[in-house]
């Protein structure tokens, strides 16, 4: 198309465009051009599988279309950088947000802290003196793998250097520790209650629902709410732990096992390994190793954020809940209405920073680290974490304008009457498992699918009739697809920075940590869509879904998986 007929297109869509700020009528004036800041972003993160360019440009064609009513399309060109400029700040300025920055840059100090001062080692040597076999081998990996539940990064660096002798000794294959490494890594710290991951995470769901005009949500509580659902998370855990412990694979990682029991570790494990000193501080040189170095912050973040939560909701309680809670203060009922009246941002930021003053006096008397090292440490242990803060502030603004645009009110004007609500949890995985595995990253997707799928699903569970109860149980479901189809899609795409990492700690050509991985993700992939969201769309109770999906699993492995450990011929045989 010429530039004068782009031009001339432009200035005829101005008319059109409403003044930003009332949505309903944006949706209205604007139509399908508002889906095309999400819609833009996806593309792009397609073809460039940059997530923060992609999310840039996604905000800056809405604040584009937003400035040209007032100003033409010249004006909105420049007036779309401001726009940008003051939607960061503004993301930056709201308290709960700042809070969420605050509390994932702490929280990634302390990891910091706790690895220096080696704790972190010394759990998971601890734990790999026990592997005496290879069963045990890949058993005590994927515990560590749980063990190390606050950060993805930590566990895929941390968990490989250590075990890679292990495994190695028990004639498991580099792919297979890879595996058990990438399985548990980002899985469980999308599950964890306190991680580098929830703040980022119920920043989106909270998003979300402010496009439905529930500012007030209660973000941790819904968080919650949609772990059982997680179950791509949940079954890849199963998954492991059931190959592992009946020692039964299929596809590519069963000639890899094979390969390893004949020969050792396997002939294309040609990667280079890494340290845990690629992403966080690695022990410093001449200490001894200690386990409550790690147990103690990890301990007080935790009970820290508990105590937090109650007392935190507690002081925002009022009227007949509030005696209740005061006539039962330890009954379930009170810790539910607590924790769900917390403000988790402000309470997670006081634990981890709680815990960080405890792990540097616990460096300083047991002068593992003078007060300067451990500064450093806290400090430099954030700086992984940057890019994390980087995507929330764009994410947050992406929602922003697709809130002024009313993106949300034209999709579900389009869609509510022609997605059956039996398919949208389904459907919403499935999206999810694209864009992540296109993009590599999962932050990006909870980020542009999160604003989208809320008030879809919210609209379609209302127009199929749903009672207030099923409705926030639909909801909810949708939630935990967006959260575990991003994983998914991150989890066997050969971009993604955990898979890279994976491969690099285990010591494992990364081709082959793909190859071997990508068949079990999507064999689990399957099992959660067909048992797990199809069922959870069609109204079925979770208590029956995930016992049932489990068990697919369990059937998957012990049918269709072989065993690792034959007869030397049977080894022989299946690899030439």
């Amino acid at each position: 198309m010429k530039r004068s007929s782009i031009s001339l297109l432009l200035f005829s869509l101005a008319p059109a465009i409403a003044m930003a700020g009332d949505a309903a009528a944006n949706a209205d004036h604007y139509g399908i051009l508002t889906l095309l800041p999400p819609v833009l972003a996806i593309i792009l993160a397609f073809t460039t599988r940059n997530v923060i360019l992609s999310l840039f440009i996604g905000i800056y064609s809405g604040a584009f279309l937003l400035g040209v009513q007032n100003n033409g399309v010249l004006g909105g060109f420049l007036d779309g950088f401001q726009d940008i400029i003051s939607r960061v700040i503004n993301s930056m300025a709201d308290s709960w947000n700042a809070g969420i920055i605050l509390q994932v840059l702490t929280i990634g100090g302390l990891i910091a802290l706790i690895s220096k001062m080696g704790g972190a080692r010394a759990v998971a040597e601890a734990l790999a003196k026990k592997a005496k076999s290879p069963v045990s081998a890949q058993l005590i990996t994927w515990l560590m793998g749980i063990f190390i539940f606050f950060d993805d990064y930590a566990n895929a660096l941390i968990v490989g250097p250590i075990m890679r002798p292990i495994t190695d000794k028990m004639k498991v294959s580099r792919e297979r520790l890879a595996f058990i490494i990438d399985a548990t890594a980002a899985p469980i710290a999308g599950l964890a209650l306190i991680s580098t991951w929830i703040g980022y995470e119920i920043s989106v769901i909270k998003e979300g629902y402010a496009m439905i005009g529930m500012e007030n949500i209660n973000a941790y509580s819904v968080f919650v709410e949609t772990i059982p659902y997680r179950f791509y998370n949940i079954l890849m855990l199963a998954f492991v732990f059931i190959s592992s412990f009946l020692s039964r694979d299929f596809g590519p990682m069963l000639k890899a096992e094979k390969n390893a029991r004949a020969n050792g570790i396997s002939s294309n494990s040609k990667s280079k390994t890494v340290s845990a000193d690629d992403h966080i501080s690695a022990p410093k040189e001449g200490i001894t190793y200690s386990i409550y170095s790690a147990i103690i912050p990890i301990g007080v973040l935790i009970i820290a954020s508990f105590v937090g939560f109650y007392y935190n909701g507690l002081s925002t309680l009022e009227g007949d809940v509030l005696t209740a809670v005061n006539a039962s203060p330890l009954s379930i009922y009170a810790i539910r209405e607590t924790f769900g009246a917390s403000d988790a941002s402000v309470v997670l930021f006081q634990a981890a920073l709680f815990a960080s003053i405890v792990a540097i006096v616990m460096a300083l008397a047991k002068r593992t680290l003078s007060l300067g090292e451990a500064l450093e440490t806290w400090v430099n242990g954030m700086k992984p974490l940057m890019i994390t803060c980087v995507i929330l502030l764009l994410a947050w603004s992406l929602s922003s304008v697709i809130k002024d645009l009313g993106t949300s009110t034209y999709l579900v004007s389009l869609l509510s009457d022609t997605i059956p609500k039996q398919a949208l949890p389904g459907i919403v995985f499935v999206m999810a498992s694209f864009i992540a595995f296109a993009t590599g990253t999962s932050y990006g997707t909870m980020g542009i699918l999160m604003p989208l799928s809320i008030p879809l699903a919210n609209a379609i569970g209302i127009t199929g009739g749903l009672a207030a109860e099923d409705l926030h149980s639909f909801t909810v479901a949708s939630i935990g697809a967006v959260l575990t189809g991003a994983i998914f899609g991150d989890h066997c795409s050969p971009i993604s920075d955990t898979t890279i990492m994976s491969s690099m700690g285990a010591g494992c050509d990364h081709l082959e940590h793909v190859r071997t991985q990508l068949v079990y993700a999507l064999a689990v992939a399957g099992i959660s869509l067909v048992f797990g969201y199809l069922p959870a769309g069609l109204g079925l109770p979770i208590g029956m879904i995930l016992p049932l999906a489990v068990l697919a699993v369990y059937l998957l492995v012990r049918f269709v998986g072989k065993p690792v450990d034959q007869t030397e011929a049977e080894i022989e045989s299946v690899i030439q």
